[in-house]
């Protein structure tokens, strides 16, 4: 088994956001809960200067595609239970790594 780096890219629609303030304390909240619930890195990587979008990226390495899997589908059912947030895609991307 070779280890594996997986990666969800969210693009997200923040439909209550009025300022760009609003819109960082609801992204900030989905990035800490991601990183609180599961074995994930979490962070807003773009749409950085947009009040109702953002995309965040979400990273996970372990021992088998599998394990990735799983987390990956655990964390997609949570950003998509969020009724807060509205999601326009979610692009999953893999590395594996021949060590």
């Amino acid at each position: 088994m070779s280890p594996v780096v997986a990666a969800l890219t969210v693009d997200v629609h923040i439909a209550t956001a009025a300022t760009l303030k609003d819109k960082r304390s609801v992204v900030r909240s989905l990035v800490e809960g991601m990183r609180h619930r599961f074995p994930v890195s979490a962070s807003e990587a773009g749409g950085h200067d947009l009040v109702q979008r953002a995309l965040v990226v979400v990273a996970f390495a372990g021992p088998s595609v599998r394990g990735a899997t799983d987390v990956l589908d655990a964390v997609e059912r949570w950003v998509w239970s969020r009724p807060d947030i509205e999601i326009g895609s979610i692009d999953r991307h893999w590395l594996e790594l021949d060590i």
